[in-house]
């Protein structure tokens, strides 16, 4: 197919950009490179630097390059700076998400692929956790997300639009060799942050809580491999093909490791016996975050690959080393 790629030029974009080019695939990246990198999609597609809001140009680039589906990642994600600035996030997630809809429509192009989030689950009472279980997002971030869901649901319904909206976990790793990775500015995730430290580029990682209820008192999340997360996104465009219904997948590897299991297993793959403080919590995280994707192995025929642990520090380590500083730009 000739895919349109938004935010293709950020972390999760770029490995779904790789992978979609692997399976023959067309590819127009589309992105505003506000936290993308050109580097990340150097040779590997067609690549148009602008806005969603960019009508005409989005529009342009639809027709011109004849795209039948959209990929779409381009998003602003930082849950405190939702909190902080959720005017930002309403313009930059919503309101430019409506923009491409409206565009789409106006270009006949009926299918899209969303990356959502589980954060539009708040925090849920039941764990593992599965797609019917109530969304109740308890920061700025999540909630924009789930109206965009909403968004899609009624474009659907008023328009024939087909969707697929993948609300996933922590995304994690980088491409096997090194070539493309995770380069964030301000780094906020995890695993990132801990291998920075086994660097020397941070004098310590800290554990936000000790006291959870939880085997050895820390946070325990689900963390995903993000070739996996890339695979699940051309599965979702295949099922769109088809001409199959709408979904919504939850996407993870349906087990939960804990920060102080992830700092240890980044100790034995790097050899290096970094600093850990110990920190008092943050205010709205939750003990535990696994999710249930039994919907999309069962319809799909989705399963992780590359999601055990020491594969997913291992891949990030080999970028980190070879790319200390992020990307060359």
């Amino acid at each position: 197919m000739k895919v349109l790629v938004t935010g293709g030029a950020g972390y999760i974009g770029s490995h779904t950009v790789h992978q979609l080019i692997a399976e023959g695939h067309d590819v127009v990246v589309y992105d505003n490179l506000s936290k993308g990198h050109r580097a990340a999609v150097a040779s590997a597609a067609l690549f148009v630097q602008g806005d969603l809001r960019d009508g005409t140009l989005l529009a342009e680039v639809l027709q011109s390059h004849q795209i039948e589906a959209v990929v779409h990642f381009a998003a602003d994600s930082l849950v405190g700076e939702s909190m902080s600035a959720p005017s930002k996030y309403y313009h930059n997630n919503v309101v430019a998400t409506l923009a491409l809809l409206d565009t789409m429509r106006e270009c006949k192009v009926g299918k899209i692929v969303f990356s959502s989030t589980a954060a539009v689950y708040g925090e849920p009472e039941v764990c593992p956790i599965n797609e019917e279980l109530p969304t109740q997002p308890t920061n700025v971030y999540g909630r924009t997300k789930l109206v965009i869901e909403g968004m899609l649901a009624d474009f659907s319904m008023a328009y024939g639009l087909k969707y697929v909206s993948l609300r996933y976990f922590n995304a994690a790793g980088a491409l096997a060799g090194g070539q493309i990775g995770e380069d964030h500015t301000p780094e906020t995730h995890l695993l990132p942050l801990i291998l920075q430290t086994a660097l020397g580029q941070r004098p310590a990682i800290s554990i936000y809580g000790t006291d959870y209820d939880t085997e050895d008192g820390t946070c325990i999340r689900d963390y995903i491999h993000v070739i996996d997360l890339a695979d699940a996104h051309v599965r979702a465009l295949g099922h769109l093909v088809t001409g199959s219904e709408s979904r919504i997948y939850n996407l993870g590897s349906e087990q939960g490791f804990s920060v102080r299991q992830v700092i240890e297993q980044a100790k034995a793959v790097t050899g290096i016996d970094f600093t850990v403080n110990e920190a008092p919590r943050r205010a709205g995280d939750p003990g535990s975050l696994v999710a249930s994707s039994a919907k999309i192995h069962s319809e799909l025929g989705w399963q992780p690959v590359y999601s055990d642990l020491k594969t997913i520090i291992a891949s990030a380590w080999q970028w980190h080393k070879s790319h200390p500083e992020g990307y060359d730009e």
